[in-house]
């Protein structure tokens, strides 16, 4: 048996909505990343670490790769882009519905950073085994990648083996994070990136994406206690966002507490506020302010 440690960071980049976060949860056995039907859920760069005796992959899920003029959504492609020159390997995801010139766009990015790549088109479970290998076929004839697989992220199919992939591609190198550490994240992070998902779950048309999360309080007590604010862009998101009588605030609330519990292991009491803070999507200073730094 071979003495060999392998270690890396390896970013999973692709389209918005190809099933990213859904890849990362699985392979960690935990919810990291929030995940939506909406596409351009994942507004940052998250770090997942999965642990193996012989390995450790140190996974970066990145917001979906697209182009727009708004602030948000360029703070967005920066992030996709910094965490592809960041790793030792690209994980270059895809579905079956995806065009070869919407992967060319993603793939015109790993090949600027000169990152070896893997090709995985998610989703198989969605299509028959005959087109998700024409698929795929189709699609490998447009890099020349060291590596590629179908996987179903919902199901399981074929993690394993794509896992066993990325290990032997991986550098030889130290343990880099504590053996029981899973993400870099802070609580307040993935608590405030819970209540966004539920914003994003819970309503309807252009809401999710005029939403942006504050945690402006937290304290690790018992209960804990989490004071936090839904930023919206109008006066007529807001209103949406309470609802008749507050109901929908409290659904969100509810929802909101409810998986905020899991991932704390104890009672919490959650404040939710709502805030106008106008077109913050759009202005540089607002996204600093609410931590898109």
């Amino acid at each position: 048996m071979s003495d060999r440690f392998a270690s890396g960071y390896v970013t999973i980049v692709g389209r918005p909505n190809v099933g990213k976060s859904t890849f990362l949860n699985q392979v960690l056995d935990t919810k990291l990343s929030i995940t939506t039907s909406k596409p351009q859920t994942t507004r940052d760069r998250i770090l997942g670490i999965f642990n193996a005796p012989e390995a450790q992959v140190i996974f970066l899920d990145t917001p979906g790769i697209h182009s727009s003029d708004k602030a948000l959504n360029r703070y967005m492609l920066d992030k996709a882009v910094s965490t592809i020159h960041d790793a030792d390997l690209a994980l270059v995801m895809t579905d079956p519905f995806e065009t070869s010139d919407q992967l060319g766009e993603v793939l015109d990015y790993v090949k600027q950073a000169g990152r070896a790549a893997l090709l995985v088109l998610n989703k198989v479970d969605l299509v028959g085994p005959e087109a998700a290998k024409r698929k795929l076929e189709d699609l490998e004839k447009l890099h020349d990648f060291v590596h590629s697989c179908a996987v179903s992220s919902t199901k399981g199919d074929g993690i394993e083996a794509l896992l066993d992939e990325i290990k032997a591609r991986l550098p030889e190198g130290p343990r880099y994070f504590p053996e029981d550490m899973i993400t870099d994240a802070p609580l307040r992070f993935l608590c405030k990136e819970l209540i966004r998902e539920k914003v994003f779950t819970l309503t309807h048309k252009e809401i999710p994406y005029a939403v942006a999360v504050e945690i402006e309080e937290f304290r690790e007590t018992e209960p804990a206690y989490i004071g936090a604010v839904i930023h919206v862009e109008r006066a007529s998101q807001k209103i949406i966002v309470i609802g008749s009588r507050g109901s929908k605030l409290k659904e969100i609330g509810t929802a909101s507490r409810h998986e905020i519990e899991r991932l704390l292991g104890c009672k919490v009491y959650l404040e939710l506020f709502v805030r106008v803070t106008k077109d913050w999507s759009k202005s540089p200073k607002s996204l600093k302010d609410l931590g898109y730094r």
